[in-house]
């Protein structure tokens, strides 16, 4: 299966979002449910037009936004070496975004569950394999942890790689364990995202500065 055939499936994704919404239209309430709070009470409403358009127009037009990413990098070759894994991550990124489509449409049509649970839980094997696209990632300016620091060093790049993939991956499996805590797994969501993010960012400058401090030592003696 090549790149061309990944993102189709992406594409038949979107169609599908596309065909759920116009199944739905005729039982939904002119008003829907499209918001709940961290506890999974609903807190806010949209139109049916609304609610039913949104999700499958921001899922094809970021595929459309994948799909110009590695052909307008200056270093598109660096993102061909591992498109396979970033096809799937937008393929999976669709499919996440059908989920919570599909669960507003059936939260709406009456059926009750938790919809932060399923968020949650959509979120997290898509958050473990962005750690798998991050071990795999090669150096470019759009896929992965960005920094002045990695996008200056090939070297901080890759051991901040290394590093972000096993935080993502580890976030996934705290997400998962978080399930069991109900109103709060939100938090189990939110607060390894935001360690990691911090972690991977710190990590970064400071390898930076010891490699700076390590070379520029090198070069006085």
């Amino acid at each position: 299966m090549n790149s061309v055939h990944r993102f189709g499936v992406a594409i038949a994704i979107v169609v599908l979002s596309g065909a759920a919404s116009l199944l739905a239209t005729p039982s939904l309430p002119d008003q829907v449910v499209s918001h709940w709070n961290a506890a999974g009470e609903p807190d806010g409403t949209m139109s049916k037009t609304a609610a039913l358009v949104f999700l499958p127009a921001l899922s094809a037009g970021l595929l459309g936004v994948f799909a110009l990413l590695p052909r307008i990098d200056p270093n598109r070759a660096n993102i061909e070496a591992f498109r396979p894994s970033y096809d799937w991550f937008v393929v999976l990124f669709t499919g996440f975004l059908f989920v919570v489509h599909v669960g507003i449409i059936a939260f709406n049509l009456g059926y009750q569950f938790d919809f932060t649970a399923l968020i949650v839980a959509s979120l997290a094997p898509l958050f473990y394999f962005v750690g798998i696209v991050l071990e795999n990632a090669k150096q470019n300016w759009f896929v992965g942890i960005r920094t002045p620091w990695t996008l200056s060093s090939e070297t901080v790049w890759n051991r901040t790689h290394v590093l972000g993939s096993r935080l993502f991956k580890l976030a996934a499996l705290v997400m998962l364990g978080g399930l069991v805590f109900d109103a709060y797994a939100i938090y189990f969501l939110l607060v390894p995202l935001l360690l990691t993010a911090g972690v991977t960012i710190v990590y970064s400058y400071v390898l930076y500065e010891r490699l700076e401090e390590t070379a520029s030592t090198s070069r006085g003696h």
